[in-house]
């Protein structure tokens, strides 16, 4: 089974989402999936447009309760 990491960065205002999502996967390997819940709406955009710069892939968005969930495949580095 792969490995699948929740990160948690309910709360947090941008940038902080971001960054916090690039510090997991800094310490993740390709293949490997990290779910985001935020509260953040600006994360929507912003954590798909740095997995773009950075070559991941956007699994999925959803929105449930005023929390976006997006679901990362981290890319090789």
């Amino acid at each position: 089974m792969e490995n699948m990491i929740q990160l948690d960065a309910r709360r947090l205002l941008c940038p902080l989402p971001v960054i916090r999502t690039q510090d997991a996967i800094a310490t993740m390997v390709p293949g490997e999936t990290i779910i985001v819940t935020s509260t953040d709406p600006g994360a929507k955009a912003d954590i798909p447009a740095w997995c773009r710069i950075n070559g991941h892939k956007v699994i999925d968005i959803k929105e449930e309760d005023n929390e976006i969930i997006i679901s990362i495949k981290v890319a090789a580095g």
